[in-house]
């Protein structure tokens, strides 16, 4: 296993992975679109200074995603700048194998050489294996988003 900083190389399979993700989680959005539904810039993503997008490769095929992005905190925070956290992805053959810690813990090292010690990311309240997956490597749950659809 390799994990390795994703390259322009990569876009094809990202952006295979990135439907992935969205199929993923569909079934805890019914507000998804069916077709042509996109949740990342990935060549930015892999060309900005305050982004740091990993893949893992097992046998030269890439099994794995994640982003760290700095952004700026609301000016509430005690904190005036945060990391959040994207695109966390592993398919489904190797999952089980710490894969996602591993990935986590490298955005975070990469994060914390940028002097950031705050992190954030979005998971569905109703998607209890990703949620054990982020509390293993030490995230708490927060601010729950909620939402009103009237013409469900």
């Amino acid at each position: 296993m390799i994990i390795r900083e994703a390259n322009v190389d990569d876009i094809s399979r990202l952006l295979y992975l990135e439907q992935c993700v969205i199929d993923a989680e569909r079934p805890y959005n019914s507000s998804l679109k069916d077709k042509s539904a996109h949740y990342y810039d990935i060549e930015k993503l892999i060309s900005c200074y305050n982004s740091h997008l990993l893949v893992v490769e097992v046998d030269s095929e890439i099994v794995g995603t994640g982003y760290a992005q700095i952004r700026d905190s609301k000016p509430s925070l005690k904190h005036e700048q945060h990391c959040y956290l994207g695109f966390m992805y592993v398919s489904p053959n190797y999952r089980g194998q710490g894969i996602n810690s591993k990935l986590v813990r490298k955005l975070i090292d990469w994060s914390k050489g940028r002097g950031i010690s705050d992190f954030y990311l979005d998971v569905y309240s109703e998607n209890d294996s990703a949620i054990k997956a982020y509390e293993k490597v030490g995230f708490k749950g927060g601010l729950l988003e909620m939402k009103l659809c009237l013409t469900e």
